[in-house]
């Protein structure tokens, strides 16, 4: 054949019609020339010289017809074509997808390998472009082991026995690594849609560069010289080293094992048959044949090539010399090795512009022929990664960029950008706008130079060193890229793209798209997936595994998954031990469960921990694709092992721990607690939290939120086996708080925490019983920080939790505290009473807060310390003079103070409830002498008789008689009238009429007319002052809180003086006495948990610090004075103004009795009584349904129906519960006093208003309690027929039947409804039968039917309880113990038993004897004996 080809040629050589295509020739000459290839030319040397002969002929017509001009030019011409156009430039061009369609097979290029998957390569190429490299096409030794594994072949061909067949076939990331240098062979372009895409709008290009054949084939043997590099292939390992391919025909490779180790392998001594070697030339044999390499890095990136024997000798990767030869805007022409020609594009150009750097030859690094695309990047250069590492890091990331700057635009490729000084990155056309861009222009438009634009990094250039970026909007918007972005454990939403029978795929962002897997549609298989995820519908997803080199991920839409807040472990090094986490079981065996975390972390589950109740088969309770919370409890880094168990570890709590947790969830009865930081699980009652936060159970459970952290929580119980934990905020009794051990004398220390109980009150506080023979006391002053949000005096029987103080051991005494500063120090909670544990704690004039310790006759004693009393003299107690000051105070009483000394040698500390200074002026030595007539002084009301007044002087013990005739200046005037209106303690200002030295008398007078203006004037200011002085003050003496507060004005004051006259006119002194009382004094009536108010004298320095209420008050006395001044009391105006204005000091308003105060327990008893209720309560059904009965008692039905229609309307909407009591009261009401058509609108409306099931049972009940009973038998017909499936409506209408004698008809109930109700229903309704038969039938109709559930079922132990519950309510006690001893043979866990066996015994004690006691002890003791010695 090859003779035949020879023939074919010759002939056509030697056929004179083959010059007539020598016009093409001649165009391929001329491209040769451009593109010269080793100097040589492809013509024979006939047609050289027909050429030359007709350029002879061109030139000989020149010279003749051009000037010499033309002459001249012609010359040059022809000069230029011998220098084979040197001058002409050469256009500076990029590698794309055009051009390297045009070299299609053969273009040789450089790339840096970017990703390393399993069976292909991903290589960065020059200019932006990326291409995949198949493991087939990695080199002929190893594509040739990959066929022989595919062909099965037991021995290998003859011809390949020497290539080591046997070698494993090595693994890519085993050859090479990110960022290695390879050269490649242009083997096929797809076109674009074909293939997956590497960027964003980019083709990806396919190499070939195992094959070293066709990347090394052209070079010339010749050109093996030192220094030269190139790529091999290892083709087998010998004794000293190994042998290479090289791919230059006649020519073997070879690298000892010494240099091999010099190389950037990881085992040099085991290099695999086929893989890839960057070698640099050092020797070839005398016989042309082998070839010494060496695999040094150092040698291979720094050796360069000065001359080569043909252009095919240059190979991509390798450093030559260069001449710039031409200077251009957008690169650089250069000369390589003195002849070829070459450009650099600015992409591989130091920074800056062209045309002012580079007139000096450099070193180079070629890419691929016919034309040299040459690199004087500095990392090309090196063979080096670019270091740009915020680069990566972005492109990790997938960060918006908010400013990137435009550097350089060209005009039909893209934009070249500023991201940071140092980092570049390049927009491609394609990537600057959602809309199709033309072209780009550098001076104008909105991609301009220097123009400044928001983008997002897409992906990164490594053999550029560029970013890539993208302007697009939608690019932006998108919130993932790549599957790399996406986060394992992240929530997302996606769309339900597709349904397979294999698996559910998603679309989630863009192109990434994710897959969920049957066994994770939902916590249980669906049978019918289809009905659920609908083509285009949205789906809620986690991230369950994330594999980006792949490109994979997998999602799950298990709830439990989704609604976890459990930590994610989705790598081994977040398995850490006693960590809490959700998993799915994958793999179910007899010994254990294996469970899967994210991204297929797997862990073990051994049988016993996977339970903690026996269970059978573990396939049977745990099925594949069940959600289960584990908790890891080993982990083995050697082995990579994770053991998990499911039971919950409560080894971090103990009992009486102090802990605080957030609510997980809250249920009807109990919130379900997870205690931190242990992650437990721990069970609270809402009775005990809402009996702390004194609120309603109710309210409390609508009130709870799910997150809502609690604190001051307390561990009461705990059971390791089964795993869960009570807490409570009040410690049970009898458990031990902190310590394990029994308490002593001994063992008790000054600050150890202890709980108790309190068993009495005693006179120094509550007495806490600790223990048995240990008690402690609790004085009000240690139990809070603030006496009135506290429980000084805590209620009996209380369990609490408390500090010890203080530990005498000779008296054994024991002195606790509850005080929150010292149960919790650390939390700084303000303290508003302070605790005083020494007389040096107190100074003079400190404000001090205390309990009444007892009342004595000279006055109080307080206590402020549990060792540190007060005495508050009577003196001390009010401003003013107070007769019955003791009825004021009792023991226990909170009162407030301030300190008047301090006797430490005494112990003794002096107290006083009075305002104004704390210095006392001593009293005054004022004697009878120092009197004189006429001298007008101030004193008080001492005492009332009835021919006159003694008063004594302010500040001395000197008093006198004021006669009743020297009351007023008229003598008309009713003088009796007068007298009453005086009381003990007012004070008045007298004028001395007459001093008897010897019989130690003195007179006084208060007529008007013995003063003037000027003498009440001083007095008034005294009193302003006095006054403004007491409003700054607070309040001393009983402590008050709001509520009393805001009766103060109506509670302390003094009666108006129509008061006065009335009292006056009775006679009564008495009563005027305790109305002055009254009026002085506050309700003493005392709580332990309410402190009260005291009340200072009628003087005006008791007023309190509400200047605004008290201004009213004393301007609305003195109207009522002026008034009965008018009347008669006094005739002179002088009279009318002067004891008015003593008075309006000390006058308050007028108590005015609340009578809306006992509205709440008081029972309505008219309409405005109903509606005032209702303005406080209105979504209380009880209170409309009581306004109805008012309304019925008085014959209103009408009113009735109408206010039933109010209520509805009022009521809130959420209120179900409570329309439907008024609902059900309006549908009594027509069944009673309405008409049956009223009847049924009614019932009609109420079934559409409410759920219509409870109303349908709701009306029969009605019936039936009105005797109606064949109303009530045709509504529950109806009933069944419209609620059918539901158990219940049938159990009601059998129970109708039962309990008005209709046997028969209740029994054929029960097939019915059977036939009507779904199978799970079955044993719920026949066991309600069967109970019914027991109470209303024939028990042994019962017995019967109870005997079919247990054969059919008799692992349903709560059956058995009722069927023993039913059997003892018929007295039988033989047939309980047979079904005891039938119920104990079957197979059943421990605790089971011992419900059964306590059951047992509880009934043999109330109808049995005591041989059947001793018998169930008995069984019960061989039972669980059997059971140890089982297990």
């Amino acid at each position: 054949m090859a003779a035949s080809k020879k023939r074919v040629l010759d002939e056509d050589a030697g056929n004179p019609k083959a010059k007539k295509p020598r016009k093409d020739d001649a165009s391929k000459t001329v491209k040769t020339r451009r593109f010269p290839r080793g100097g040589g030319t492809s013509f024979t040397p006939l047609e050289v010289k027909a050429i030359r002969a007709e350029a002879a002929k061109e030139a000989n017509e020149e010279l003749f017809e051009a000037t010499k001009r033309s002459l001249r030019n012609a010359r040059n011409a022809d000069k230029k074509a011998d220098k084979g156009m040197k001058d002409e430039t050469i256009r500076v061009e990029h590698l794309n997808y055009k051009n390297i369609i045009a070299f299609v097979p053969g273009m040789k290029i450089l790339g840096q390998v970017v990703s390393v998957q399993p069976l292909v390569l991903i290589v960065s190429l020059p200019n932006q472009l990326f291409a995949h490299v198949p493991i087939t096409q990695i080199s002929s030794q190893l594509t040739s082991i990959l066929e022989i594994l595919d062909a099965d072949e037991d021995s290998p061909a003859p011809d390949e026995e020497e290539e080591n067949p046997k070698a494993r076939i090595p693994d890519l990331f085993e050859i090479f690594q990110p960022g290695q240098y390879v050269r490649a062979v242009v083997t096929a372009v797809h076109a674009p849609g074909s293939t997956d895409v590497a960027g964003l709008g980019r083709s990806r290009d396919e190499l070939q560069k195992a094959s070293r054949r066709k990347v090394n084939m052209d070079v010339a043997k010749a050109d093996l010289r030192t220094g030269f590099t190139l790529s091999a292939a290892v083709r087998s390992v010998e004794d000293h080293g190994y042998i290479l391919e090289l791919g230059v025909p006649g020519v073997s490779g070879f690298l000892s094992f010494k240099d091999a180790k010099r190389g950037p392998f990881d085992d040099p001594e085991h290099l695999h048959v086929g893989r890839l070697l960057d070698v640099c030339v050092t020797k070839l044999s005398g016989n042309g044949r082998t070839c010494t390499v060496t695999v040094q890095p150092e040698s291979v990136k720094t050796a360069f090539v000065s001359e080569v024997t043909s252009v095919s000798s240059i190979l991509p990767g390798m450093l030559v010399q260069s001449l710039v030869t031409a200077v251009l805007h957008n690169g650089l022409n250069l000369q390589i090795l003195g002849y070829f020609g070459g450009t650099i594009d600015q992409f591989h150009l130091l920074p800056g512009d062209p045309e002012d750097h580079y007139q000096s030859s450099l070193c180079i690094s070629p890419s691929s022929p016919p034309r040299f695309a040459l690199s004087l990047a500095d990392h090309v250069l090196k063979l080096d990664v670019k270091s740009i590492t915020k680069a990566k890091a972005e492109s990790r990331s997938r960060t918006v960029l908010d400013a990137v700057r435009v550097t350089r635009v060209e005009t039909e490729r893209g934009l070249v950008v500023e991201v940071s000084p140092g980092v570049e990155g390049f927009v491609h056309i394609s990537q600057t706008s959602d809309e199709h861009v033309p072209s780009l222009s550098p001076s104008s438009g909105p991609w301009k130079l220097g123009t400044v634009h928001r983008a997002r990094v897409t992906g990164h250039f490594p053999l550029d060193g560029l970013m890539q970026l993208s302007l697009r909007p939608s690019v932006l918007e998108q919130k993932f890229l790549q599957v790399g972005e996406v986060q394992v454990g992240e929530i997302i939403k996606g769309t339900v793209k597709k349904l397979t029978n294999s698996a559910l795929f998603v679309s989630i962002s863009g192109s990434v798209d994710g897959v969920v897997w049957p066994n994770h549609y939902a916590d249980i298989p669906l049978k019918h997936p289809q009905k659920r995820f609908k083509p285009g519908g949205n789906i809620k997803c986690r991230v369950l595994v994330v594999d980006p080199e792949r490109k994979r991920i997998a999602l799950t839409a298990k709830r439990t998954l989704l609604d976890s807040t459990l930590p994610i472990v989705s790598k081994f090094a977040d398995a850490q031990v006693g960590l809490l986490t959700h998993a799915v079981v994958f793999k179910v065996s007899d010994k254990s469960l294996q469970v899967e975390f994210y991204n297929n972390l797997k862990a073990v589950v051994p049988a016993r921990e996977a339970s903690e109740t026996a269970v059978g088969q573990l396939s049977t309770a745990f099925p594949v694709g069940k959600p289960v919370q584990v908790r890891i409890i080993a982990v083995d880094p050697e082995t990579s092992r994770i053991t998990a168990s499911r039971h919950h570890d409560i080894s971090g709590v103990e009992i009486g721990n102090a802990v605080e947790g957030i609510i997980s969830e809250v249920q009807k009865d109990k919130a379900i607690v997870t205690l931190h930081p242990t992650q437990v699980m721990a069970l609270l009652s809402l009775k005990n939290l809402a009996n702390r936060r004194s609120v309603p159970v109710a309210q409390l459970r609508t009130s709870l939120q799910t997150g809502e952290k609690l604190q001051d929580l307390v561990v009461v119980s705990r059971n390791p086996e089964k795993g869960f934990v009570l807490v409570a905020t009040k410690p049970r009794e009898k458990e031990a708080l902190v310590q394990k051990g029994s308490l002593s004398l001994d063992t008790l220390k000054v600050g150890q925490l202890v709980g108790g109980r309190v068993l009495r009150h005693a006179r120094q506080g509550a007495l806490v019983k600790l223990t048995a023979s240990i008690s402690g006391l609790l004085h009000p002053t240690d139990t809070c920080d603030d006496y009135d949000a506290g429980t000084p005096f805590p209620p009996m029987d209380l369990i609490l939790r408390a500090v010890v103080v203080m530990v005498d051991k000779d008296k054994r005494q024991v002195k606790l505290s509850t005080r929150p500063s010292r149960l919790f120090p650390d939390q700084g909670k303000p303290v508003v009473d302070r605790e005083i544990t020494s007389m040096d704690a107190l100074k003079v004039g400190d404000t001090v807060r205390g309990f009444v310790k007892n009342v004595a006759e000279h006055g109080l004693f307080v206590m402020l310390g549990r060792d540190i009393d007060a005495r508050v003299q009577i003196k001390e107690l009010f401003d003013a003079f107070v007769k019955d000051w003791k009825s004021r105070f009792a023991a226990n009483q909170l009162v407030k103070g301030r300190i008047l000394s301090i006797d430490t040698e005494k112990k003794q500390i002096e107290m006083s409830f009075r305002s104004g200074a704390l210095q006392r002026e001593p009293r005054s030595h004022l004697t009878l002498s120092d009197l004189s007539e006429g001298q007008k002084v101030e004193g008080h009301v001492k005492k009332i008789e009835d021919y006159g007044l003694f008063i004594e002087i302010d500040g001395s013990k000197l008093s006198g008689l004021c006669h009743k005739s020297e009351l007023s200046d008229s003598k008309d005037a009713d003088v009796a009238l007068a007298l009453r209106g005086f009381r003990e303690g007012d004070p008045v200002k007298a004028v001395v009429l007459s001093v008897d030295e010897d019989k130690h008398r003195i007179s006084f007078g208060l007529k008007p007319s013995y003063f003037d203006e000027d003498d009440f004037g001083s007095g008034d200011e005294d009193g302003e002052e006095a006054e403004d002085l007491e409003i700054g003050a607070d309040a001393l003496g009983v402590v008050q809180d709001a509520a009393s507060d805001e009766s103060d004005d109506g509670d302390i004051r003094n009666e108006s003086d129509d008061e006065d006259q009335s009292a006056a006119a009775s006679g009564d002194d008495d009563g005027d006495d305790d109305s002055d009382d009254d009026a002085m004094d506050v309700d003493t009536r005392i709580e332990l948990n309410e402190a009260a108010s005291s009340a200072g004298g009628a003087s005006s320095s008791n007023v309190k610090a509400i200047s605004l209420d008290l201004k009213e008050g004393f301007r609305w006395s003195a109207e009522d004075e002026d008034h009965d001044d008018a009347s008669g009391v006094s005739s002179g105006e002088d009279e009318d103004e002067e004891p008015g204005q003593k008075k309006r000091k000390r006058r308050r308003k007028e108590i005015e009795q609340d009578l809306t105060a006992d509205m709440h327990t008081k029972t309505p008893e008219s309409n405005a009584d109903f509606e005032r209720v209702l303005l406080g309560s209105p979504n209380s059904s009880f209170l409309w349904v009581q306004y109805m009965s008012f309304q019925l008692q008085l014959s209103e039905v009408e009113k009735a129906r109408e206010i039933a229609r109010r209520a509805l309307r009022t009521i809130n909407f959420r209120e179900e519960q409570e329309k439907l009591n008024v609902w059900i009261a309006l549908l009594n009401l027509e069944n009673i006093y309405g008409t049956d058509e009223t009847l049924e609108t009614t019932f009609k409306d109420a079934a559409r208003h409410n759920d219509s099931k409870t109303v349908h049972l709701r009306v029969a009940a009605i019936f039936d309690q009105s005797d109606k009973f064949e109303k009530a038998e045709e509504q529950y017909q109806r009933t069944s027929k419209k609620f059918g499936q539901s158990s219940k409506v049938w159990t009601l209408f059998g129970e109708f039947y039962l309990k008005h004698g209709k046997l028969e008809e209740a029994r054929k109930l029960l097939p019915r409804s059977l036939q009507s109700l779904e199978k799970r229903k079955h044993l719920k309704t026949i066991s309600r039968f069967a109970q019914m038969e027991y109470k209303f039938g024939d028990p042994e109709r019962g017995k019967t039917l109870f005997e079919g559930i247990v054969d059919s079922h008799p692992k349903r132990w709560d059956l058995w309880s009722v069927y023993m519950d039913m059997e003892a309510s018929q007295g039988d006690i033989m047939s309980l113990r047979n079904l005891f001893d039938r119920v104990l043979v079957l197979k059943m866990n421990n605790h089971k038993a011992k419900s059964f066996f306590k059951k047992w015994l509880e009934l043999e004690r109330r109808i049995g004897d005591e041989e059947g006691q001793a018998a169930v002890k008995a069984k019960a003791i061989a039972y669980t004996q059997r059971s140890s010695s089982a297990s």
